[in-house]
């Protein structure tokens, strides 16, 4: 079987500003690695022979961080200067997923160890036009009420305006990747849809309308995380962390008398003498004066906070800006 992947990495990042004012979402760094390069790495993993990445914002500065290939898997680059949408964006790549049996579509503000090789496996055996991953973790109702599938994980509804309230019914959250058939990239290619397009609403639900129990799914207990907002960001990092709650690159410095708990602090960091960090992220750069206080905020890459100072559930950027974090 041949295997292809998209990644969706052409978002604007607005939601995460000013975080991606100069940085742009695939390149936010989670424990010493870029969001996208964690992603690839997946996807290498599983067996896909090449990845196609769309982008817009930012799309220079991504395609210098990696070039050609990442972790051994060769890249394509669709650069959109007008967004496409996330089913739009197969439109330009129909070339590069003409020889594919499957196609991995994945979200690239989405932070997982997706079980995709299980994914796989269940796409194959119920031999469904396109099987998605569902977080049982997640609350629907953070997510405009989640999706719906049966007791067998047949997709019943993707929106919640329509799901049936019966006690066959599951409510789950849509973890950020699927897998479709060739027919259904064959059936895509020959009828595209006019962009800007989107999966749910121009392919996903008439499919359901037509086809009732042709998308099917599978459910994983795994952490996942939706980076869309700074808060989001900051949870995920931290989760990410693991059982011990901190990591600290090895290319960062902290002071002995320096306090540091629950927190990731990337390559170039610095804490000095008698500061506390708690719940934090330093990013790239970022330096903590001596005697300042940082919790539950997030330090913006090459910020220098001067010696003094406290932050308490912030963002500050380079120039000394600071947006609240508290959620609204």
């Amino acid at each position: 079987m041949r295997l292809r992947a998209l990644v969706l990495a052409a978002g604007l990042g607005t939601r995460l500003r000013p975080l991606t004012d100069d940085l742009p979402k695939p390149l936010l760094p989670v424990l010493g690695q870029p969001l996208l390069g964690l992603t690839l790495r997946r996807l290498a993993a599983v067996g896909c022979e090449a990845a196609a990445i769309n982008l817009h914002h930012g799309a220079g500065q991504i395609r210098r961080a990696f070039g050609g290939e990442h972790a051994g898997l060769p890249l394509t680059w669709s650069e959109e200067p007008l967004l496409l949408g996330t089913l739009g964006a197969l439109g330009p790549l129909a070339g590069f997923f003409a020889a594919a049996d499957l196609a991995l579509v994945v979200n690239g503000d989405s932070l997982c160890r997706w079980p995709l090789a299980e994914l796989l496996a269940r796409h194959l055996a119920t031999g469904a036009l396109a099987t998605l991953l569902l977080a049982a973790r997640a609350d629907p109702a953070d997510f405009g009420g989640g999706v719906a599938v049966d007791r067998a994980g047949k997709l019943l509804w993707l929106r919640s305006a329509g799901a049936p309230g019966d006690r066959g019914t599951l409510r789950r959250v849509f973890a950020g990747a699927h897998v479709l058939s060739r027919r259904l990239l064959q059936r895509i290619a020959a009828d595209p849809a006019p962009a800007p397009a989107d999966f749910v609403r121009d392919l996903y639900e008439p499919l359901l309308a037509d086809q009732p129990g042709c998308l099917d799914s599978l459910t994983t207990g795994r952490r996942w995380h939706d980076l869309g907002t700074p808060r989001r960001y900051l949870a995920a990092t931290l989760d990410w962390t693991g059982a011990r709650g901190l990591w600290i690159s090895p290319a960062a410095a902290v002071a002995p008398t320096a306090t540091v708990r629950r927190s990731s602090l990337e390559a170039g960091a610095r804490v000095a003498a008698e500061a506390i960090v708690e719940d934090s992220v330093l990013l790239p750069g970022a330096s903590v004066g001596a005697g300042c206080e940082v919790r539950d905020s997030i330090l913006g890459p090459g910020v220098e906070l001067p010696a003094g100072n406290q932050v308490t559930s912030q963002i500050v950027v380079a120039g000394g800006a600071r947006v609240d974090l508290r959620p609204r």
